[in-house]
C-alpha cells in the first residue's frame, strides 16, 4: 500500500472541544494535501470545512475529501429525535457523512430494538437531506463483549447505516482494538468498518487494516502517512 492509497482510507480528524478555527483551517488543507477520505469534525465545524473544500474546487476532483459530522458526540447520551435533529441540520449544513454515537445502555441491555430504532431515526433524518450521505455508527467496542458487538452490527445494518465504527476515542475504556476490528467485520455484514481511537502510528493503522477495517479515524493522520515510505 502507498500512500495515497492509506490517505483514502483516513478520516483526518479534529474532535477536541478546544479545536479553534485555525486547527480546523489546517485540518481541512492537509486532507485536500494528502488525499485522505474525509475531514471528520464536531457539527458546529461543517460549514466551514465543507466551504473551504469548495472553495479548493474539491467537488470537481477525482478524489472528493468528504466532509464529516459526528452526531450525539461522545455520549451517544441524547435523546435520539436530538441526534436525528443533529444529524439533519449537519447534512444542511454540507456533511457529506455522519458518525453517530450509538444509545449505548441498548447494547449494554441487550435491547437490540431500541439500539435499532437509534440508528434508524438518525439514518432517516441524515439520508432525507441527501441519500448519498453515509452513516457510521459508533458502537464504542471496549465496553462490549463479542455477542454485544454483534447486536451493534445487526441494530446498524438494520437501522441502514453504511458503517460500524469502534470507537470515539474519548472512551476511559480505550478505543480501537484488533480484536474488536474482527469481531466487526465478522458480524457486520454488507457494512463497512471504521476503526479510530488510539491510532497514532503506521504499525497500528496497518493492523487495524488488516483485520478488516476499511477506513480509520486518526488526528495522527499526517504523521502515519509520512512515515509509510515514498514510492521511488
Amino acid at each position: 500500500m502507498n500512500r495515497l492509497q492509506l490517505a483514502r482510507c483516513v478520516d483526518h480528524t479534529v474532535l477536541k472541544s478546544e479545536a479553534g478555527e485555525r486547527e480546523i483551517r489546517t485540518a481541512t488543507a492537509e486532507a485536500l494535501e494528502y488525499g485522505f477520505a474525509a475531514v471528520c469534525v464536531n457539527s458546529g465545524w461543517i460549514k466551514l470545512v465543507k466551504s473551504l473544500l469548495d472553495a479548493a474546487g474539491n467537488n470537481g476532483s477525482d478524489h472528493v475529501v468528504a466532509a464529516c459530522g459526528v452526531v450525539g458526540f461522545p455520549l451517544g447520551a441524547a435523546d435520539t429525535t436530538v441526534k436525528a435533529f443533529e444529524a439533519q441540520r449537519c447534512v444542511n449544513s454540507g456533511a457529506d457523512e455522519i458518525d453517530m454515537v450509538i444509545w449505548l445502555p441498548a447494547l449494554l441491555s441487550g435491547d437490540v430494538d431500541l439500539a435499532r430504532k437509534d440508528v434508524a431515526e438518525v439514518v432517516k433524518a441524515a439520508k432525507g437531506v441527501c441519500g448519498k450521505t453515509l452513516v457510521k455508527v459508533i458502537l464504542e467496542t471496549a465496553i462490549l463483549n463479542e455477542s454485544q458487538i454483534a447486536m451493534g452490527c445487526q441494530a446498524a445494518g438494520e437501522g441502514g447505516a453504511d458503517f460500524v465504527k469502534t470507537s470515539t476515542g474519548f472512551h476511559p475504556a480505550g478505543g480501537a482494538s484488533v480484536q474488536a476490528v474482527r469481531w466487526l467485520k465478522q458480524y457486520s455484514g454488507s457494512l463497512r468498518v471504521k476503526a479510530s481511537g488510539g491510532i497514532r502510528d503506521l504499525v497500528t493503522a496497518q493492523a487495524m487494516l488488516a483485520a478488516g477495517a476499511d477506513r480509520l479515524g486518526c488526528s495522527a493522520s499526517v504523521a502515519i502517512i509520512k512515515s509509510l515510505p515514498q514510492e521511488k
